[in-house]
């Protein structure tokens, strides 16, 4: 159990460090929002399946800032997390777990 929660600590940090990209939330498919804009505004809906990616690591991203607002203990994580597969193999299925429920709100881009 106190390694879950340690690798449950490391992953919030592991997810913002994941892309250098800065992919943005979009209320339609190519206009930026921020962050902190009403959820009324934000959508799931992507063009392509490429965009949707990239909204699941802003999305993972956005999480990890959420949780962790200080950003100096955010970046100390990262140096522990770095070379730990279980931490990394986490992040990745954070991301995936995000990317299916838009891939399913895009309709699969069918």
């Amino acid at each position: 159990m106190k390694r879950q929660l340690a690798y449950g600590a490391v992953v919030l940090g592991l997810v913002l460090g994941v892309s250098a990209a800065t992919p943005t939330l979009v209320s339609q498919p190519t206009e930026e929002v921020e962050p902190s804009a009403p959820a009324a505004e934000l959508t799931l809906l992507t063009a392509t399946p490429e965009e949707g990616f990239q909204l699941a690591i802003r999305l993972s991203r956005l999480g990890v800032t959420e949780t962790q607002t200080d950003r100096e203990v955010l970046h100390a994580l990262r140096e522990s997390y770095a070379h730990d597969a279980d931490a990394l193999m986490a992040a990745s299925q954070v991301i995936a777990i995000h990317f299916q429920t838009i891939a399913a709100a895009n309709d699969y881009w069918r």
